[in-house]
């Protein structure tokens, strides 16, 4: 909450020393120094620790995913206990997003967006899980709870076998439906 407090409070700082509609600076120098002098006594400093807890992303190659592993069927018990109740029995959406079908309607009059339609890499879905989900205790899940489900989801939507287990390596090396349907940033360094 600590760094929280104080990017908020640099950030309120910094606008209040931006230039007027004239060009003139809204405050002084000598209240400038100041500010900056105050921003450095308020907050504690993060640390990695810190900024490890907070930065689990996922690349689409699979760089970032943890250990781990989860199998369909353990997949199936997780998702009936913790996601049906958003994403109906089958995946089929309820409060939440449909989760299964939709192949080959993307190019149709009412496309249909799942995860086996639309979804480009496998880790999307992992990376998703992992932050967001379940809707009410996000980032609840351990790692092999969430390679379970992004297996039953996987399978349910024809992209895995009934009898796969999932890992870094196996997760990352499947191959979308939709994989070609995006088109690739172009940006240096991008994937």
């Amino acid at each position: 909450m600590r760094p929280l407090i104080a990017g908020l409070t640099a950030l309120c700082l910094a606008a209040c020393s931006a230039p007027s509609r004239d060009g003139r600076a809204s405050r002084s120098t000598t209240d400038d120094a100041t500010a900056r002098a105050a921003i450095g006594t308020i907050g504690t400093p993060v640390s990695a620790a810190d900024i490890a807890a907070w930065n689990i992303d996922i690349a689409p190659d699979g760089h970032g995913l943890p250990a781990g592993s989860g199998d369909v069927a353990t997949g199936a018990r997780i998702f009936a206990a913790k996601c049906a109740a958003c994403h109906g029995a089958k995946g089929e959406g309820v409060l939440g997003d449909r989760l299964i079908g939709g192949r080959g309607t993307l190019t149709s009059a009412n496309p249909v967006r799942t995860v086996g339609s639309y979804w480009p890499y496998a880790t999307t879905l992992f990376d998703y899980i992992r932050r967001a989900m379940p809707y009410n205790a996000p980032q609840s899940l351990s790692a092999d709870e969430v390679y379970a489900v992004s297996a039953w989801i996987l399978n349910q939507n024809g992209v895995v076998a009934d009898d796969a287990r999932l890992d870094a390596r196996s997760l990352a090396a499947i191959r979308m439906p939709n994989r070609d349907g995006f088109v690739p940033d172009p940006r240096p360094g991008r994937l």
